[in-house]
């Protein structure tokens, strides 16, 4: 990618979007059932400068894009939530969870309705726009996808937990602390170590690729973009 600064005004924008409104619904549910954790840190808020990480969401992400990765990987601050506190604990924990990603999909859906908007933008600032919608499509549903991996800490390994049997969902809760390790050796580590031998072993990063595709054409469908 040619990083010019029209890339980045058109990049920017929707990734703060997509990650401030992902963390805000996280902290908010939480709120609302019963954990005013992130409510007291002032996480329940627009305002991206409360979500972002400096390494996670700026400088991996940045570092990645200009080393020519094949994969971008990033993450913001994590919403602090005491699980413990809330009403229901393992049925709060899966609304908690779901949260984030139901709200980038619905910000996906906005972005696919908003193209019906352009013939009331201006002609200088239509091509943005459109460019800011098509890439606030791609990363809100591949920021859903991501995050729905059965993985904790993930989003997706939390509703795991919470739905599994309690034997499994223990069995799963304690791969947590190692969850970001896993994550880089599946989606990195493993695919690099098999292209040193001709193996394809990014079978992960193509099954992501798969469902956000069909994800992203649903949507495309549903807002009478297709």
């Amino acid at each position: 990618m040619n990083i010019t600064p029209y890339t980045l005004s058109v990049w920017v924008m929707p990734l703060l979007i997509a990650i401030t409104f992902h963390e805000a619904a996280h902290a908010f549910v939480a709120y609302r059932r019963g954990d005013d954790t992130a409510w007291q840190l002032g996480r329940v808020t627009f305002n991206p400068l409360m979500h972002i990480d400096p390494v996670g969401t700026v400088f991996l992400p940045a570092m990645l894009l200009l080393s020519h990765s094949p994969f971008l990987f990033g993450y913001a601050k994590p919403v602090p939530v005491n699980f413990r506190r809330l009403n229901n604990p393992r049925f709060d924990m899966v609304l908690v969870a779901l949260a984030g990603p139901a709200t980038n999909i619905l910000l996906a859906l906005a972005a696919g309705l908003g193209f019906h908007l352009l013939p009331f933008v201006p002609g200088n600032w239509a091509l943005w726009v459109a460019h800011n919608l098509e890439n606030a499509i791609v990363i809100n549903v591949a920021l859903a996808v991501f995050n729905m991996m059965p993985i904790p800490p993930l989003d997706g390994g939390r509703v795991a937990v919470g739905l599994l049997p309690r034997p499994l969902a223990i069995h799963l809760a304690r791969l947590e602390p190692f969850g970001m390790l896993i994550l880089i050796g599946i989606l990195i580590v493993l695919p690099l170590a098999g292209s040193q031998f001709g193996l394809n072993l990014d079978v992960i990063s193509a099954l992501l690729r798969t469902a956000t595709d069909f994800i992203t054409t649903l949507l495309l469908t549903l807002t009478g973009n297709a």
